[in-house]
């Protein structure tokens, strides 16, 4: 299923790669999607920061320059995903996206909520230049329309993204395992709820923060609901 494009890109769909994760950027890092379409691409995630320039070799490797990506969508606040942020958008330019109740605590640099102290390391406070308010916005990325859906749950602000490619709905659930903690604002009534949503979405593939991706409705359908 993976075709390994040059550099350490790995292409899951003509227009998806993961240029970004533990064994890609940082061992501290979430997953790092790509979403290209002609001459422009997104980013979901950003890791930590410590593996930015393995990243954006990677993002090369699969094809496009860095300074293509248009946006970097954040699906929630934690540091494994949102640390690199700030460098990457220095290096690419990008708008940075986020729900507006986990941009939050991006702003005010909380290293509390979004898990920093986790990792030994602590939140800058990060300009959040879309904050999305509704239950779905969708964006453009050359010709594939994005849709970035609230999730909450894992934390308040949390989102998933779908786009389709290759006439396959992939369905970007970056932390769709959890953890629940109320350090981190998680709710397990929305959680669950936001579960069922993922599930509803019927997706062919699943790319997830830790996990790794999942192809095929069933094997989608059997992770998520592992959760339940």
């Amino acid at each position: 299923m993976h075709n390994r494009g040059e550099g350490d890109a790995v292409k899951i769909t003509s227009n998806i790669f993961l240029v970004g994760g533990s064994n890609k950027s940082d061992s501290a890092d979430a997953a790092i999607y790509l979403i290209r379409s002609g001459s422009e691409a997104a980013l979901v995630d950003a890791g930590t920061g410590g593996g930015t320039d393995r990243v954006l070799k990677n993002i090369q490797g699969a094809g496009i320059e860095p300074r293509a990506v248009k946006y970097l969508f954040l699906t929630h606040c934690h540091y494994d995903h949102t640390g690199g942020a700030a460098a990457i958008k220095s290096a690419t330019g990008c708008k940075i996206v986020a729900h507006d109740l986990d941009a939050a605590f991006l702003e005010a640099g909380d290293s509390e909520v979004t898990a920093a102290s986790w990792y030994g390391s602590w939140m800058e406070p990060l300009k959040v230049d879309i904050k999305v308010t509704d239950r779905e916005k969708f964006f453009t990325v050359g010709e594939l329309e994005v849709a970035f859906y609230h999730a909450p749950g894992h934390s308040p602000g949390s989102a998933v993204l779908t786009t389709v490619s290759d006439g396959r709905l992939v369905l970007f659930g970056q932390d769709v395992h959890g953890p629940l903690n109320d350090a981190l604002r998680s709710v397990r009534s929305d959680y669950e709820k936001s579960l069922e949503f993922m599930l509803s979405l019927d997706a062919d593939i699943l790319c997830e923060g830790h996990f790794g991706v999942y192809v095929g409705k069933e094997k989608v359908r059997d992770f998520i609901e592992s959760f339940l």
